[in-house]
């Protein structure tokens, strides 16, 4: 299956390094440059696993994963990996209160990108059943 993977960073150069570099192997890119532009393309292109900085212009990342999480349908299942200079111990808490799925601080290497990657794919068979089950269990009205 090919794997759409979100990129979401305002800075130009990390961007491309990273698109060229998740595109390499194997994986469907989108960028966004700013957070308002990452919040309509997750809800337009649907992705599989969303890489978010969280300092952006027009909304910023921790307020696209809130978005991202009080939306269904995707909002429960689709892993978030944040990417960001903020290595705050409270920047990393407030990230995992809104369920980012992994923290990364930059500067990184790729293969932790990567390695990020995999294992966040590898969660989405699992989380989409458990969000089908949770959704079967919901009384109709």
């Amino acid at each position: 299956m090919n794997y759409k993977i979100l990129i979401a960073d305002d800075e130009k150069d990390i961007l491309e390094v990273m698109a060229k570099k998740i595109k390499a192997s194997g994986y469907k890119v989108i960028t966004a440059h700013d957070g308002e532009a990452a919040w309509e393309k997750i809800q337009k292109e649907d992705p599989d696993v969303i890489l978010l900085d969280l300092t952006m212009p027009k909304m910023d990342g921790f307020t696209v994963l809130k978005n991202l999480r009080e939306n269904p349908p995707t909002s429960k299942w689709q892993p978030v990996i944040i990417i960001s200079a903020r290595d705050e111990m409270e920047d990393m808490q407030k990230g995992f209160s809104l369920e980012a799925d992994h923290y990364l601080t930059k500067p990184c290497r790729m293969n932790d990108v990567l390695n990020a990657i995999e294992l966040m794919i590898n969660l989405i068979p699992q989380r989409k059943s458990k969000v089908e089950m949770d959704a079967d269990k919901k009384p109709s009205h």
